[in-house]
């Protein structure tokens, strides 16, 4: 990590040409440098809730009337 501090331009260059850049603290990984539209491409294309339910199939045509049979008879 303190060699990350130290040469940070470096690290950020090479994240944007050679992709994200593992950053480790006593030979433990840390962090990750990563370029922003790396990052943007992980976490902004996800739809929200609404937005899926809407995109799934529609109910058109669907016979949702309730079956009006009397249920069976049980012996107790």
């Amino acid at each position: 990590m303190q060699d990350a501090k130290n040469r940070f331009s470096e690290v950020v260059e090479r994240a944007l040409s050679e992709g994200p850049q593992i950053v480790t603290r006593r030979g433990v990984e840390t962090a990750v440098v990563l370029s922003a539209d790396d990052f943007h491409r992980l976490t902004g294309s996800k739809p929200g809730f609404v937005d899926f339910l809407r995109s799934g199939p529609t109910l058109e045509g669907l016979d949702l009337e309730r079956d009006q049979t009397l249920p069976r008879r049980v012996e107790l």
